[in-house]
């Protein structure tokens, strides 16, 4: 009997070291994303060279893509002529060598062109 309640005890032991691996691996897998994601954002063009298009890449084994656009309707027929700067989106996508992966959008306003 005493055996039995050792064994009971020690499997759900084991579930918890096991279940706390895998979240401590999961934020690891996380954090590593999210570093790559800042060093690429740090990495962008000053906003008065950053130009709509796509890029793509692989940093420390990530694979990234990095998609710049005008802001919804922020083409350069429907931004008032007034307006110093555009809005465009950076929608940026990364993914982990082992799967894992993160997408996240911002904005950046980049100076109108000169007519």
């Amino acid at each position: 009997m005493a055996l039995a309640i050792v064994a009971a005890v020690l499997s759900s032991i084991a579930s918890v070291i096991a279940t706390t691996v895998k979240g401590t691996r999961s934020i690891d897998q996380r954090l590593a994303l999210t570093g790559a994601a800042e060093t690429l954002l740090a990495e962008l063009p000053a906003r008065d060279l950053l130009k709509p298009g796509r890029q793509s890449g692989e940093l420390a084994g990530h694979r990234w893509r990095v998609d710049i656009s005008p802001l919804n309707s922020a083409t350069a027929g429907d931004v008032p002529q007034n307006r110093r700067f555009v809005p465009l989106a950076v929608n940026m996508w990364l993914q982990a060598p082992d799967g894992p992966a993160i997408q996240f959008t911002t904005v950046r306003l980049v100076p109108r062109a000169a007519e």
